[in-house]
């Protein structure tokens, strides 16, 4: 008999229930919230379990789950799954059969209907996976917490409790997922209801649906819990139905966290006299084929992956065969990675191998060898993806009476040396005295998998049929596209146009955002560094004569973003003065960079966004991303980060915010610029976002973040001296090889991003990584500085005061000059004028300061007279040459 076919009464009869002196049956007496010895008593008295309510002919409570303890500010308990195969070896076909039997308690409730099935990562991926297999639903997607550079994220959601909180959704493309089918979402247990409150009210306000299908092995709710998330529901004006196996109730003690935090460290990564093996095998895979449903699964790839299965289940087979006869084998999936080793343990167990089933996990729990606890023995290891300073977990991971063989699954993000290193999985878990074989599974590129995803094979799906857009599906593109329809009825108000960003919304139908441009198709940055929210015009003839554009744009006949200056090239000596600046500056550089993100991350918490104003700011964005996610001084953050363009008088383009308020919470996004000149974007950024919201578009936060706020007019930057920032010694050979943002109505239509080109022809002049790793490289020097510098901000007088604002007002008076948009003050806008505008004249405040060294050799190069003024608010300006019309 099939595992798919097993009665869950029959598999029920492979789980050993513990009654009488078991961990969950004792556990009662601690309720009372009594003190405890734990010396001399045992981890039971920590929490009790009631069955409040069983479903007619299932298991009771403590035969689903056992109670366990975890050191977690939040959260100090957790429920140990007997069926789900996460913390306990478990048979393969009661793993199964679990999720049979709730799918199909899923299918009463939903009928004959098509329905889409969300699991939450990382424990319900398979379990949810498993519900939609049975159910033969239409699409299949799992949340995740891991950051992929080839996908965007559709939306995502936060689980308080957890040890890692961010939920985030990845399809490929959104149109598999995004459409008003009843949604079924998949956990392990319900405790209180409230991270499917926030999940359902996530993705209701992304694309509404009428009816939602909760479905868990357990559901702990209280009665206070059920009728908040009644009220929910009524909210959402949705029906919400919940199903499980058994339902019942967690009794916790009080000062429960601060006794489980007072217990003894756990005895982890025990050590045998000899050390087991360590063996690798190489799985075949089909390309197109998922391997999971981190980016879907559809009804279509169901029959080739029982297929691919099958193959690869021959292949271990084989191999066990040859170098472990007659050994039993428990299947260790790697974290999110549960349905295909689930399914490839239930294949050996068919074949007649003892099989046992369980995965790695994110979540610290607290080990103790005692009889009728269930985390007896535990394993901390360097987490092999990368993300070298965080630890991941396995549990048990044994089989009494039996010497199993520890067979790990894993995809290729986490086939890296951490693995193998010290400290790492297998190193751990050899020491231990297992025999260890590494399975690697080739994963499936989300870009691939978008690119064979053709119209007819998603209308092949009945409801999902949704159309979406299959032209850009070359190597290098993000497996990012979105249903207009979905985007529609979200109440997503779609600004087109790219000249205004308060242009009138967009009518239902009108059309789907366009792609996010991606390194190295455009632009010269890693592809994860920065996603460019541009339409890529590197074919058009944009460059102008300095002089003669300078002239249009003075006379008014022209705007200064419908065309560019021709890119500056330094020759030999500027160049290495550029290097030189680079090496000087890195420290100051990265100082400032690691304190501007952490106040973000201060005063607008962990889950940001990052948007950098293009060009300046982009390479900003790209260091404060690098310094969240390295791990350096903090836990390490998964941080977007999207350039977009701005342009004096025109505001920002609207599309682009479009976009970013369809895959993102809007007050999440952190607008970042390189520097303060007078002021002029800050004012232009508050404008254009007041205009977006007027015009039915969501509401930003228009605070701009800076490096260095020499204007003080903004309150988040990283200092607000007039210093030199390596970057603005260039052009694009320093900002990923992209031009100034263009904003021309011959080339940008309604709908359309604003424009920049990508000099692949400056390819051999590039500085843009090196300045990125050269400041990245100094991180760890001044770490230790950071939480002084952070304080010194936060406890300082941030007020803007436009001081700078009022400096170059009176400048521009001193010297007769027209209009303050010729008046560029600090050294990054003096250094712009002589690079890209007609310069008149240079005022510096020191004739050799060391920081305008390259400033004084462009002024030699064109002619431009520097004048000494002590008291300028500044430590230099640059002054527009005004022409005759």
């Amino acid at each position: 008999m099939s595992a798919f076919e097993t009665p869950w009464a029959t598999v029920n009869l492979g789980i050993e229930l513990h009654h009488g002196e078991s961990f969950a049956a004792r556990s009662a007496e601690g309720a009372t919230g009594e003190s405890v010895d734990v010396a001399a008593t045992s981890a039971e008295r920590f929490v009790a379990l009631s069955a409040e309510s069983v479903l007619t002919g299932e298991l009771a409570i403590d035969a689903l789950v056992q109670p366990g303890l975890r050191r977690n500010p939040r959260r100090a308990h957790l429920l140990v799954s007997t069926v789900l195969g996460k913390h306990l070896p478990t048979d393969p076909r009661i793993v199964i059969g679990a999720g049979n039997r709730l799918a199909d308690l899923v299918r009463e409730v939903l009928g004959d209907r098509e329905a889409v099935v969300l699991g939450f990562a990382e424990t319900a991926t398979g379990l949810g996976h498993c519900v939609a297999a049975r159910i033969d639903a239409g699409c299949y997607l799992h949340s995740t917490r891991r950051h992929e550079s080839r996908a965007t994220t559709l939306t995502g959601f936060e689980e308080g409790h957890s040890h890692a909180t961010s939920h985030l959704l990845q399809p490929a493309p959104a149109a598999i997922f995004a459409n008003d089918l009843p949604l079924v979402l998949v956990d392990d247990e319900i405790s209180t209801g409230d991270t499917a409150i926030d999940a359902v009210r996530a993705l209701h306000a992304f694309a509404p649906r009428s009816h939602y299908v909760l479905a868990s092995l357990v559901d702990m709710r209280t009665p206070a819990d059920r009728i908040k998330f009644e009220a929910a529901a009524a909210e959402l004006g949705a029906r919400i139905d919940t199903v499980c196996l058994a339902s019942g109730r967690t009794e916790l003690p009080s000062g429960l966290i601060d006794r489980v935090t007072a217990l003894p460290e756990p005895r982890l990564n025990p050590i045998a006299t000899a050390r087991g093996s360590y063996g690798r095998i190489e799985l075949s895979w089909p390309a197109d084929v998922p391997e999971g449903g981190r980016h879907g699964t559809l009804r279509a790839d169901n029959a080739a992956f029982d297929v691919a299965v099958k193959s690869i289940a021959d292949e271990v087979n084989s191999r066990l065969d040859a170098e472990f006869a007659g050994r039993p084998v428990i299947v260790i999936g790697h974290e999110e990675l549960m349905y295909l080793p689930l399914r490839l343990a239930a294949d050996l167990a068919d074949a007649g191998i003892p099989a046992r089933f369980q995965t790695t996990t994110r979540s610290p729990a607290y080990v103790l060898d005692e009889p009728g606890y269930p985390l007896r023995r535990g394993f901390r290891f360097t987490a092999p993806e990368p993300d070298p300073t965080a630890q991941r977990y396995l549990y048990n991971a044994q089989w009494p009476d039996a010497d199993p063989v520890l067979l790990v699954v894993i995809d290729p993000p986490a086939d890296t040396p951490e693995l193998v290193a010290p400290g790492g999985l297998v190193d751990v878990l050899t020491a231990s005295g297992a025999d260890v074989l590494i399975a690697v599974l080739p994963g499936a590129d989300p870009r691939a998998l978008h690119a064979g995803r053709t119209a007819e094979r998603v209308a092949g799906n009945a409801s999902l049929s949704v159309s979406y857009n299959d032209s850009d599906t070359s190597a290098n593109a993000p497996s990012r596209t979105e249903s207009t329809d979905c985007a529609d009825r979200a109440g997503r108000s779609e600004h087109g146009g790219g000249s205004s960003s308060a242009a009138a919304p967009k009518q239902p139908g009108a059309g789907q955002l366009p792609e996010a441009l991606h390194g190295p198709a455009f632009g010269s940055y890693a592809p994860e560094d920065v996603s460019w929210l541009l339409k890529d015009l590197s074919d058009a003839d944009l460059e102008a004569d300095v002089t003669e554009r300078e002239r249009r744009i003075q006379a008014g006949v022209a705007h200064y973003a419908e065309s560019l200056p021709v890119e500056f090239q330094p020759d030999a000596e500027y160049r290495e003065l550029f290097d030189r600046v680079l090496a000087g500056s890195a420290e100051r550089l990265a100082l400032a960079v690691a304190t501007v993100a952490e106040l973000v991350v201060a005063e607008r918490g962990e889950n940001v966004v990052l948007v950098s104003l293009a060009r300046a700011g982009t390479p900003v964005g790209v260091l404060m991303r690098r310094w969240l996610v390295s791990g350096i001084g903090r836990e390490p953050l998964t941080v977007p980060h999207y350039a977009v363009s701005i342009v004096r008088d025109r505001g920002i383009d609207a599309v682009a915010l479009d976009y970013l308020a369809r895959h993102h919470d809007p007050s999440s996004i952190v607008f970042v610029d390189g520097w303060t000149g007078k002021g002029a974007i800050t004012h232009e950024l508050t404008a254009a976002l007041d205009d977006y919201h007027a015009a039915g578009g969501a509401r930003f936060n228009d605070e701009l973040v800076v490096l260095a706020d020499p204007a003080n007019c903004v309150r988040t930057y990283g200092t607000r001296d007039d210093f030199l920032i390596a970057s603005a010694c260039l052009n694009s050979t320093v900002s990923g090889l992209v031009s100034r943002t263009v904003l021309n109505d011959s080339l940008i239509g309604p709908g359309e991003f604003h424009g920049a080109k990508f000099y692949r022809d400056l390819i051999d002049a590039d500085v843009s990584n090196q300045l990125i790793d050269t400041v990245t490289a100094a991180f760890a020097s001044i770490r230790a500085r950071v939480p002084a510098a952070v304080a010194a901000i936060r406890n300082s007088d941030r007020t803007p005061d436009w001081s700078g604002w009022a400096s170059v007002e009176k400048v521009r008076a001193e010297y007769g000059i027209s209009t303050v948009n010729y008046v560029k003050p600090g050294v990054g806008e003096t250094t712009r004028v002589l690079l890209r505008r007609v310069p008149w004249r240079v005022l510096v405040r020191e004739a050799d300061a060391p920081e305008h060294a390259h400033i004084r050799l462009l002024a030699a190069a064109r002619n431009v007279p520097v004048e000494v003024v002590p008291d300028l608010a500044y430590s230099c300006m640059g002054l527009i040459k005004e022409l005759p019309r």
